[in-house]
């Protein structure tokens, strides 16, 4: 009976010390566990996210110069209230301090005292760290829009992405019209090979977003686009999906009028001759993504010459055509010695030794020194898409030569780099105290650690003074 208790004893003490273990270790698992979750999480974004987060970095080189402008003026205004506030609890230690009372009041103020200067820390000190932070901020951010206005570039040009999206149904014949309109330098589009080898302007694979293909023959609906006859493809309706459908295509499109409602309804899959047809009679730039027909496709092979003996045939001028395919460019120079042709993110080694010139990249590239790199090699720059008027303002204030949009009619109303400023304004203060060569310190002292000169001459100060680094003047 004895023993009995006693294994019992034991037993509820071993478990009395586990609980008490796990109850001390549960924060540490728990801390540990939102650790690996946070690192699960960061891991996540950066990955999948990547484009975002570039983007994300591409507004605050533009929006960056007005955030820090705003942070600064907001710190003017709490300067006031925080500077009275310190000096008040200034004179309540100094008042406390000097107040001779007893031994034990003495020590209460004391204690009171130390409470005051830990507040005065506590509110000076983190407003005096986001002063020095603000004050160093533009030695680290970039805005390619802070530069002086006669160093402004030109307005880039538009090519039209699949025409003019937002008016038209993307690859139409409507669309490209509706680019034209709005003043497009070029047209964008898709071409893709049907079954009897026609060359074809579709975007997708499959037809189902951009067609009726659904109504008409559901079954095949899955089916590769180039796995049809041109004689079926020409019947699909092409503009339906564009003027009745209820979600619009694009987040801020304006509505349709009731006859740009009726044209599209009526638009149909338009082949790569028709829009070369419309390129020669506007004198309009033309470059479109050739897509490669699957392996079972009898133009697999020959795809790249199909499309060339189509252009050559269409007798468009051969200037106008921008050629894209990085397949076979030596057969294509050789046929075509009038294409201009145009080149990925390859290196400039690369560039030069193909003999391209342009290039066709991706708006995020801009994130990485603004392909400075490039348009010192003299390379024409085109980036997509760009829907976004901050995005354009930005790409003009990077001196990019061209821009593929879908919002070719809001953006050719911008006659100016938004949230350009000029750079002399926010270098002026910097170069007071960082240019050797400015010979007009505030006091003899002072010359001869910014300017390193013993005897300086101190004249009136003047706006011809102030001059930049390259020693021209600002006025």
């Amino acid at each position: 009976m004895k023993l009995i208790v006693y294994l019992g004893k034991a037993y509820i003490e071993q478990n009395t010390c586990l609980e008490v273990k796990v109850f001390f270790l549960f924060p540490q698992i728990l801390i540990l566990i939102t650790i690996l979750f946070c690192s699960l999480l960061l891991w996540i974004l950066l990955t999948y996210w990547k484009d975002r987060w570039l983007t994300i970095g591409l507004s605050l080189q533009i929006f960056s110069p007005y955030i820090h402008l705003s942070s600064i003026s907001v710190m003017i205004l709490l300067s006031w209230p925080v500077a009275i506030y310190l000096i008040h609890l200034e004179g309540e230690a100094r008042m406390r301090r000097n107040q001779d009372t007893s031994e034990r009041r003495r020590n209460k103020w004391c204690n009171m005292l130390t409470k005051l200067r830990v507040l005065q820390v506590v509110v000076g000190l983190p407003f005096l760290l986001i002063l020095l932070c603000l004050y160093v901020v533009p030695f680290g951010t970039y805005s390619p829009c802070v530069q002086e206005k006669d160093k402004l570039a030109p307005k880039p040009d538009f090519f039209g992405h699949r025409g003019a999206p937002m008016l038209g149904p993307e690859n139409t014949i409507m669309s490209f019209e509706k680019a034209v309109e709005q003043g497009a330098h070029g047209l964008e589009s898709d071409v893709q090979i049907s079954l009897d080898e026609v060359p074809f302007l579709m975007h997708d694979y499959d037809l189902r977003r951009t067609t009726n293909i659904l109504e008409v023959m559901p079954n095949a609906s899955d089916e590769q686009s180039s796995f049809f006859y041109w004689d079926f493809l020409s019947t699909l309706n092409a503009g339906k999906w564009f003027a009745d459908s209820w979600i619009k295509p694009f987040f801020r499109m304006k509505p349709l009028s009731e006859a740009d409602k009726e044209r599209a309804r009526n638009q149909k899959i338009p082949k790569l001759s028709e829009l070369l047809e419309l390129a020669q009679k506007e004198k309009k730039l033309v470059i479109f993504d050739l897509n490669a027909p699957p392996q079972s496709h009898p133009s697999r092979s020959s795809y790249i010459r199909l499309v060339v003996s189509v252009i050559l045939d269409s007798k468009i001028e051969q200037h106008l055509i921008i050629w894209l395919p990085g397949s076979e460019r030596d057969y294509v120079r050789s046929k075509a010695p009038g294409f201009q042709h145009i080149g990925r993110l390859f290196t400039i080694e690369r560039l030069t030794k193909e003999k391209i010139t342009r290039i066709n990249v991706d708006y995020k590239n801009l994130f990485y020194d603004g392909l400075k790199e490039y348009k010192a090699a003299n390379i024409t720059i085109n980036i997509y898409l760009v829907n976004e008027p901050w995005l354009f303002s930005l790409a003009w204030c990077s001196s990019i030569h061209s821009v593929t949009t879908d919002n070719i009619q809001v953006l050719k109303e911008i006659n100016h780099p938004y949230y350009f400023m000029v750079s002399w304004l926010s270098r002026l203060f910097f170069q007071v105290w960082y240019n050797r060569s400015l010979c007009l310190p505030p006091h003899p002292y002072l010359a001869h650690y910014l300017c390193g000169t013993e005897d300086v001459a101190f004249p009136l100060p003047s706006p011809s003074t102030f001059c930049d680094f390259s020693g021209r003047n600002y006025y």
